[in-house]
């Protein structure tokens, strides 16, 4: 009670936030004659005068009033567009790095670029983040005509680049680009052999557009590059026909925490039918240590049948699963489900199935995002995840005031009892709708509930446009057009659309898409009048009908997602209005007990067809809402702190990668890990104040040669009078320098450090790639550490520093061990020895995300690829066989793979 009457003397913290911005808007209003006096070029050579201010020591924010000025200017002069006082406002939380909170239509593209050409002017670089490819092009392209015409070089990062071109797109000033190209640049650069191959410079500044969609739901999903593995397609075939099999007893299913498990009687079941299938000897049990593989089948199996459904979650397209993006109803082209998972639905659904695959490198969004000294954010609804945000980001929200005060009218919900009768209830709104020429947006959370609807519609002949992952390439249209009066557009999940819906429809869609092949000025010119008093006649009939009306279909589980949805209708003052019908057979009424309301609303007399609108039922929707964003948070938390253990150890590898690959001489590096690697072999064969006559002289002698390749009389030194184990570890040193000093005079010693750098960097790689393997096989199991009341996490912790220290010095003898054995050809040439020691990328890598719904399970899996038959290999010629991959099928028929046929002579 104190505090409701202290806000309402004091304002919130938020309002504080909000006015203590007014007074530099006023300034930089104030700013804005001198400005319209400026010539282009003067205008533009305000960018060179900051810059030389910076130099001399200005601090960035003594030049935030002079340059949002500029850029309003500019904006004005390139693009026709003013920035209002509210997106002056927002630019400025940018600026500072926070998240500004504005709602759809107030412009927030525009917004970036205040804080983008203040913080471009330091040179460091600025990135600014998108959700797809799509809008990374349009906005680099539109908004790239200020930043151009005020002098900063515009670059954008998509899908197709090469590494020559990436690295000028990151060079530029400014550079745009989607949240996975960033964090894959990110992880292949540190996979690279040469500084000069890298094409990300150090990060800076980065604007996240939509960061809810990329810093919250994405989260959960670690980016992964991995290679190929054994392929087990044969064995995911044969599990899949067993799983149809099963009985509803034989195993429990949670939806709530997307779960399903066998229970005993599942377990017998499954055991006789995999000992019927052979996959099981008679009288085995399904969880024998032998059988770890078999169990790992199984489980996905019964996953891949149970919880994942067709047209839902994934669609099968060009004979493959692609994955549906929960969140924006998108197809995921070349992402996968993680540990095998994605197998199992590619047998289930009868296509292709791929290899799995082996993690290269791994990082999650919230340890990527974190690499910037500085971070900000925008989107449209942020306020109900701000305490995820500080605790994982340190980014505060700011709640930005709208241009023009909000008219759109939010009604209460109608809850139904069957969804037939919802749906029923929705046509018949719709068909209302109609008749008054009234612009609909209907929102669905699954492309089978738009398709569903979208049936029922063309029964009633309203004509409709269907937004989904199966019509994504026209997406920017449809929905461009959605406030055309009478348009009716059905839409799976909102969220990042990154296009307005504006009443009466969208000038710039429309001239780009009818009048692109006009190319006389004057013609142009006349249609272009025309198109805009037809969008002003439709308006101001949009605006009598009662502006867009957004209809839900059922209430998401994030009441963000709702919310984006709303917020598509009363964008800039416009009227509008917003409904959600739900019924008791939706996934979050069943999951949360839908079967008491619906024997209550029974006794009460509720009759078919009838809904019960209440507020309170809107209340007890979102306490739902919050309890599965609570869950959720918790799923990406733990993920962090998972990954937080390997983030550190992640840190140490790229970094000593990076030292490494600027120095030109490791001579020293390798000189003290032989050194290490001898005094170590000495320890364990001569322990601290041991007898002589228990010194292990012949294990030592046998270690030696296996790792120097040197044949040592260590059982005749032994015998000399008063020798001590320092004497033996300096005569080992003593051999081994001057046996790698004799090897650098045979080869040159140019050409032994460029030996030295390349495998150094090599095995550190493979020791790295092996490092996380292990790792994957040790997350997949420590949850089994609480059942004995040992803290998961803290075992994680422990094991995973015991195995770092471990590969660390396995890292020293491989090293060792290689340049004491490697051998050259004689008289190489520099450039020849680099060509050959240069490492070639993995073929067939694969970049990929996890399933969401088990990002809690595994930090990082390995993910699947299919085995790619080398173009150059010719069935005909056994001459071109050898460069076929060794798991592939062999090139001469024998439907065996090419390690265990011809790879096998090789």
């Amino acid at each position: 009670m104190f505090g409701a009457i202290a806000r309402r003397l004091f304002g919130t913290a938020n309002d504080r936030i909000v006015k203590g911005l007014k007074k530099d808007v006023e300034a930089i209003n104030a700013l804005e004659p001198a400005m319209i006096a400026l010539s282009d070029d003067e205008l533009r050579g305000k960018t060179e005068e900051f810059r030389a201010r910076l130099a001399d020591g200005t601090d960035l924010d003594d030049l935030l009033v002079e340059a949002f000025a500029v850029v309003r200017e500019a904006a004005k002069r390139s693009l026709g567009q003013r920035h209002f006082d509210v997106q002056l406002m927002g630019g400025m939380v940018l600026h500072n790095g926070k998240i500004a909170e504005m709602r759809t239509g107030e412009g927030k593209t525009l917004v970036a670029t205040l804080a983008v050409y203040l913080n471009a002017l330091t040179g460091a670089g600025v990135h600014v983040v998108t959700v797809n490819d799509y809008l990374a092009q349009r906005d680099a392209e539109w908004m790239g005509r200020v930043y151009r015409f005020l002098g900063l070089s515009v670059g954008v990062i998509h899908h197709g680049l090469d590494d020559d071109q990436r690295r000028a797109a990151y060079g530029c000033d400014v550079t745009y680009g989607t949240n996975n190209e960033l964090g894959f640049d990110y992880l292949r650069d540190n996979m690279k052999f040469r500084l000069e191959e890298m094409v990300h410079r150090p990060f800076n500044y980065a604007i996240v557009d939509e960061v809810d969609s990329i810093l919250i739901d994405e989260a959960r999903t670690p980016l992964i590059i991995s290679g190929p593995t054994e392929d087990n397609s044969d064995l995911y075939r044969l599990v899949d026909r067993i799983i149809p099999l099963l009985v509803e007893g034989d195993y429990e299913k949670d939806e709530k925490q997307r779960a399903v498990t066998l229970t005993e009687q599942g377990t017998e079941h499954t055991e006789q039918l995999l000992v019927e299938a052979g996959l099981m000897k008679e009288g085995g049990n399904l969880y024998d240590i032998t059988n770890v593989s078999l169990v790992h089948h199984v489980n996905q199996a019964l996953r891949a049948h149970k919880l994942f459904t067709k047209d839902v979650d994934y669609i099968v397209k060009s004979d493959k699963v692609v994955i549906i993006d929960e969140f924006t109803g998108r197809m995921m082209d070349g992402r996968r489900y993680s540990e095998g998972l994605h197998q199992a639905l590619e047998a289930k659904e009868g296509v292709s199935i791929q290899n799995e695959n082996q993690t290269l490198a791994s990082i999650t969004f919230q340890n990527l995002f974190r690499l910037y000294p500085k971070l900000a954010g925008m989107t449209g609804t942020a306020m109900t995840e701000a305490g995820e945000f500080q605790e994982i980001y340190n980014l505060e929200v700011v709640d930005m005031p709208t241009n023009r005060p909000v008219s759109r009218v939010d009604a209460d919900d109608e809850v139904y009892r069957t969804a037939a009768e919802k749906y029923e209830a929705i046509g018949t709104l719709i068909e209302e709708c109609r008749t008054r020429k009234q612009p609909v947006l209907v929102g669905t959370t699954s492309i089978e509930k738009s398709e569903l609807l979208s049936e029922l519609l063309k029964k009633k002949n309203i004509p409709h446009q269907v937004l989904n992952a199966r019509y994504h390439e026209q997406e920017a249209y449809i929905v461009a057009q959605a406030g055309v009066p009478g348009a009716v557009t059905i839409a799976t999940n909102m969220a990042g659309r990154g296009t307005d819906i504006q009443l009466g429809g969208n000038l710039d869609m429309r001239v780009r898409l009818e009048l692109s092949e006009i190319t006389d000025d004057a013609e142009r010119a006349g249609r272009i009048k025309a198109i805009e008093a037809e969008i002003e006649t439709f308006k101001a009939e949009a605006v009598a009908a009662g502006g867009l009306y957004v209809i839900g279909t059922e209430r998401h589980e994030s009441r963000r997602i709702d919310n984006q949805l709303r917020g598509r209708s009363g964008r800039q003052g416009d009227p509008g209005a917003s409904k959600f019908f739900l019924s008791l057979e939706d996934d979050l009424m069943r999951i949360f007990g839908s079967e008491r309301m619906d024997s209550m609303l029974r006794k009460l007399g509720l009759k078919d067809g009838e809904a019960i609108i209440h507020p309170w039922i809107n209340k007890a929707l979102e306490k739902a809402q919050e309890k599965v964003e609570s869950r959720n948070f918790d799923v990406r938390k733990n993920l962090l702190k998972f990954d937080d253990v390997m983030n550190d150890q992640r840190k140490v590898i790229y970094e000593q990668r990076k030292e490494l690959m600027q120095v030109e001489d490791v001579s020293d590096d390798v000189a003290a890990m032989r050194h290490e690697v001898i005094g170590e072999l000495v320890a364990r064969a001569i322990p601290e104040r041991a007898y002589a006559e228990d010194w292990n002289t012949a294990s030592l002698h046998e270690e030696v040669l296996r790792v120097f390749n040197l044949d040592l009389p260590i059982a005749e030194w032994a015998k000399e009078e008063g020798i001590a184990d320092q004497e033996i570890r300096h005569r080992v040193t003593d051999a081994a320098d001057r046996k790698m000093a004799a090897k650098a005079a045979e080869y040159t010693p140019e050409i032994m450090r460029m030996v030295e750098k390349s495998l150094l960097l090599q095995i550190l790689d493979q020791a790295w790639k092996e490092h996380l393997l292990q790792l994957d096989h040790l997350r997949q199991g420590i949850g089994l550490r609480a059942y004995g009341q040992r803290d998961p996490l803290n075992e994680y912790k422990r094991e995973a520093f015991n195995l770092f220290e471990q590969m660390l010095n396995d890292l020293r003898e491989r090293v060792t061990s290689v340049l004491a054995h490697v051998e050259l050809r004689v008289g190489p040439s520099e450039s020849e020895v680099q060509e050959s020691l240069t490492p070639k990328a993995p073929r067939q890598m694969q970049e990929s995300r996890q399933d969401p719904a088990f990002a809690a399970e595994a930090e990082q899996a390995g993910l699947s690829l299919s085995t790619v038959r080398n173009p150059a290999t010719n069935p005909n010629d056994p001459s071109t066989w050898s460069a076929t991959p060794r798991n592939a099928p062999c090139p001469c028929g024998s439907g065996k793979k090419y390690k265990h046929c011809h790879g096998a002579m090789a």
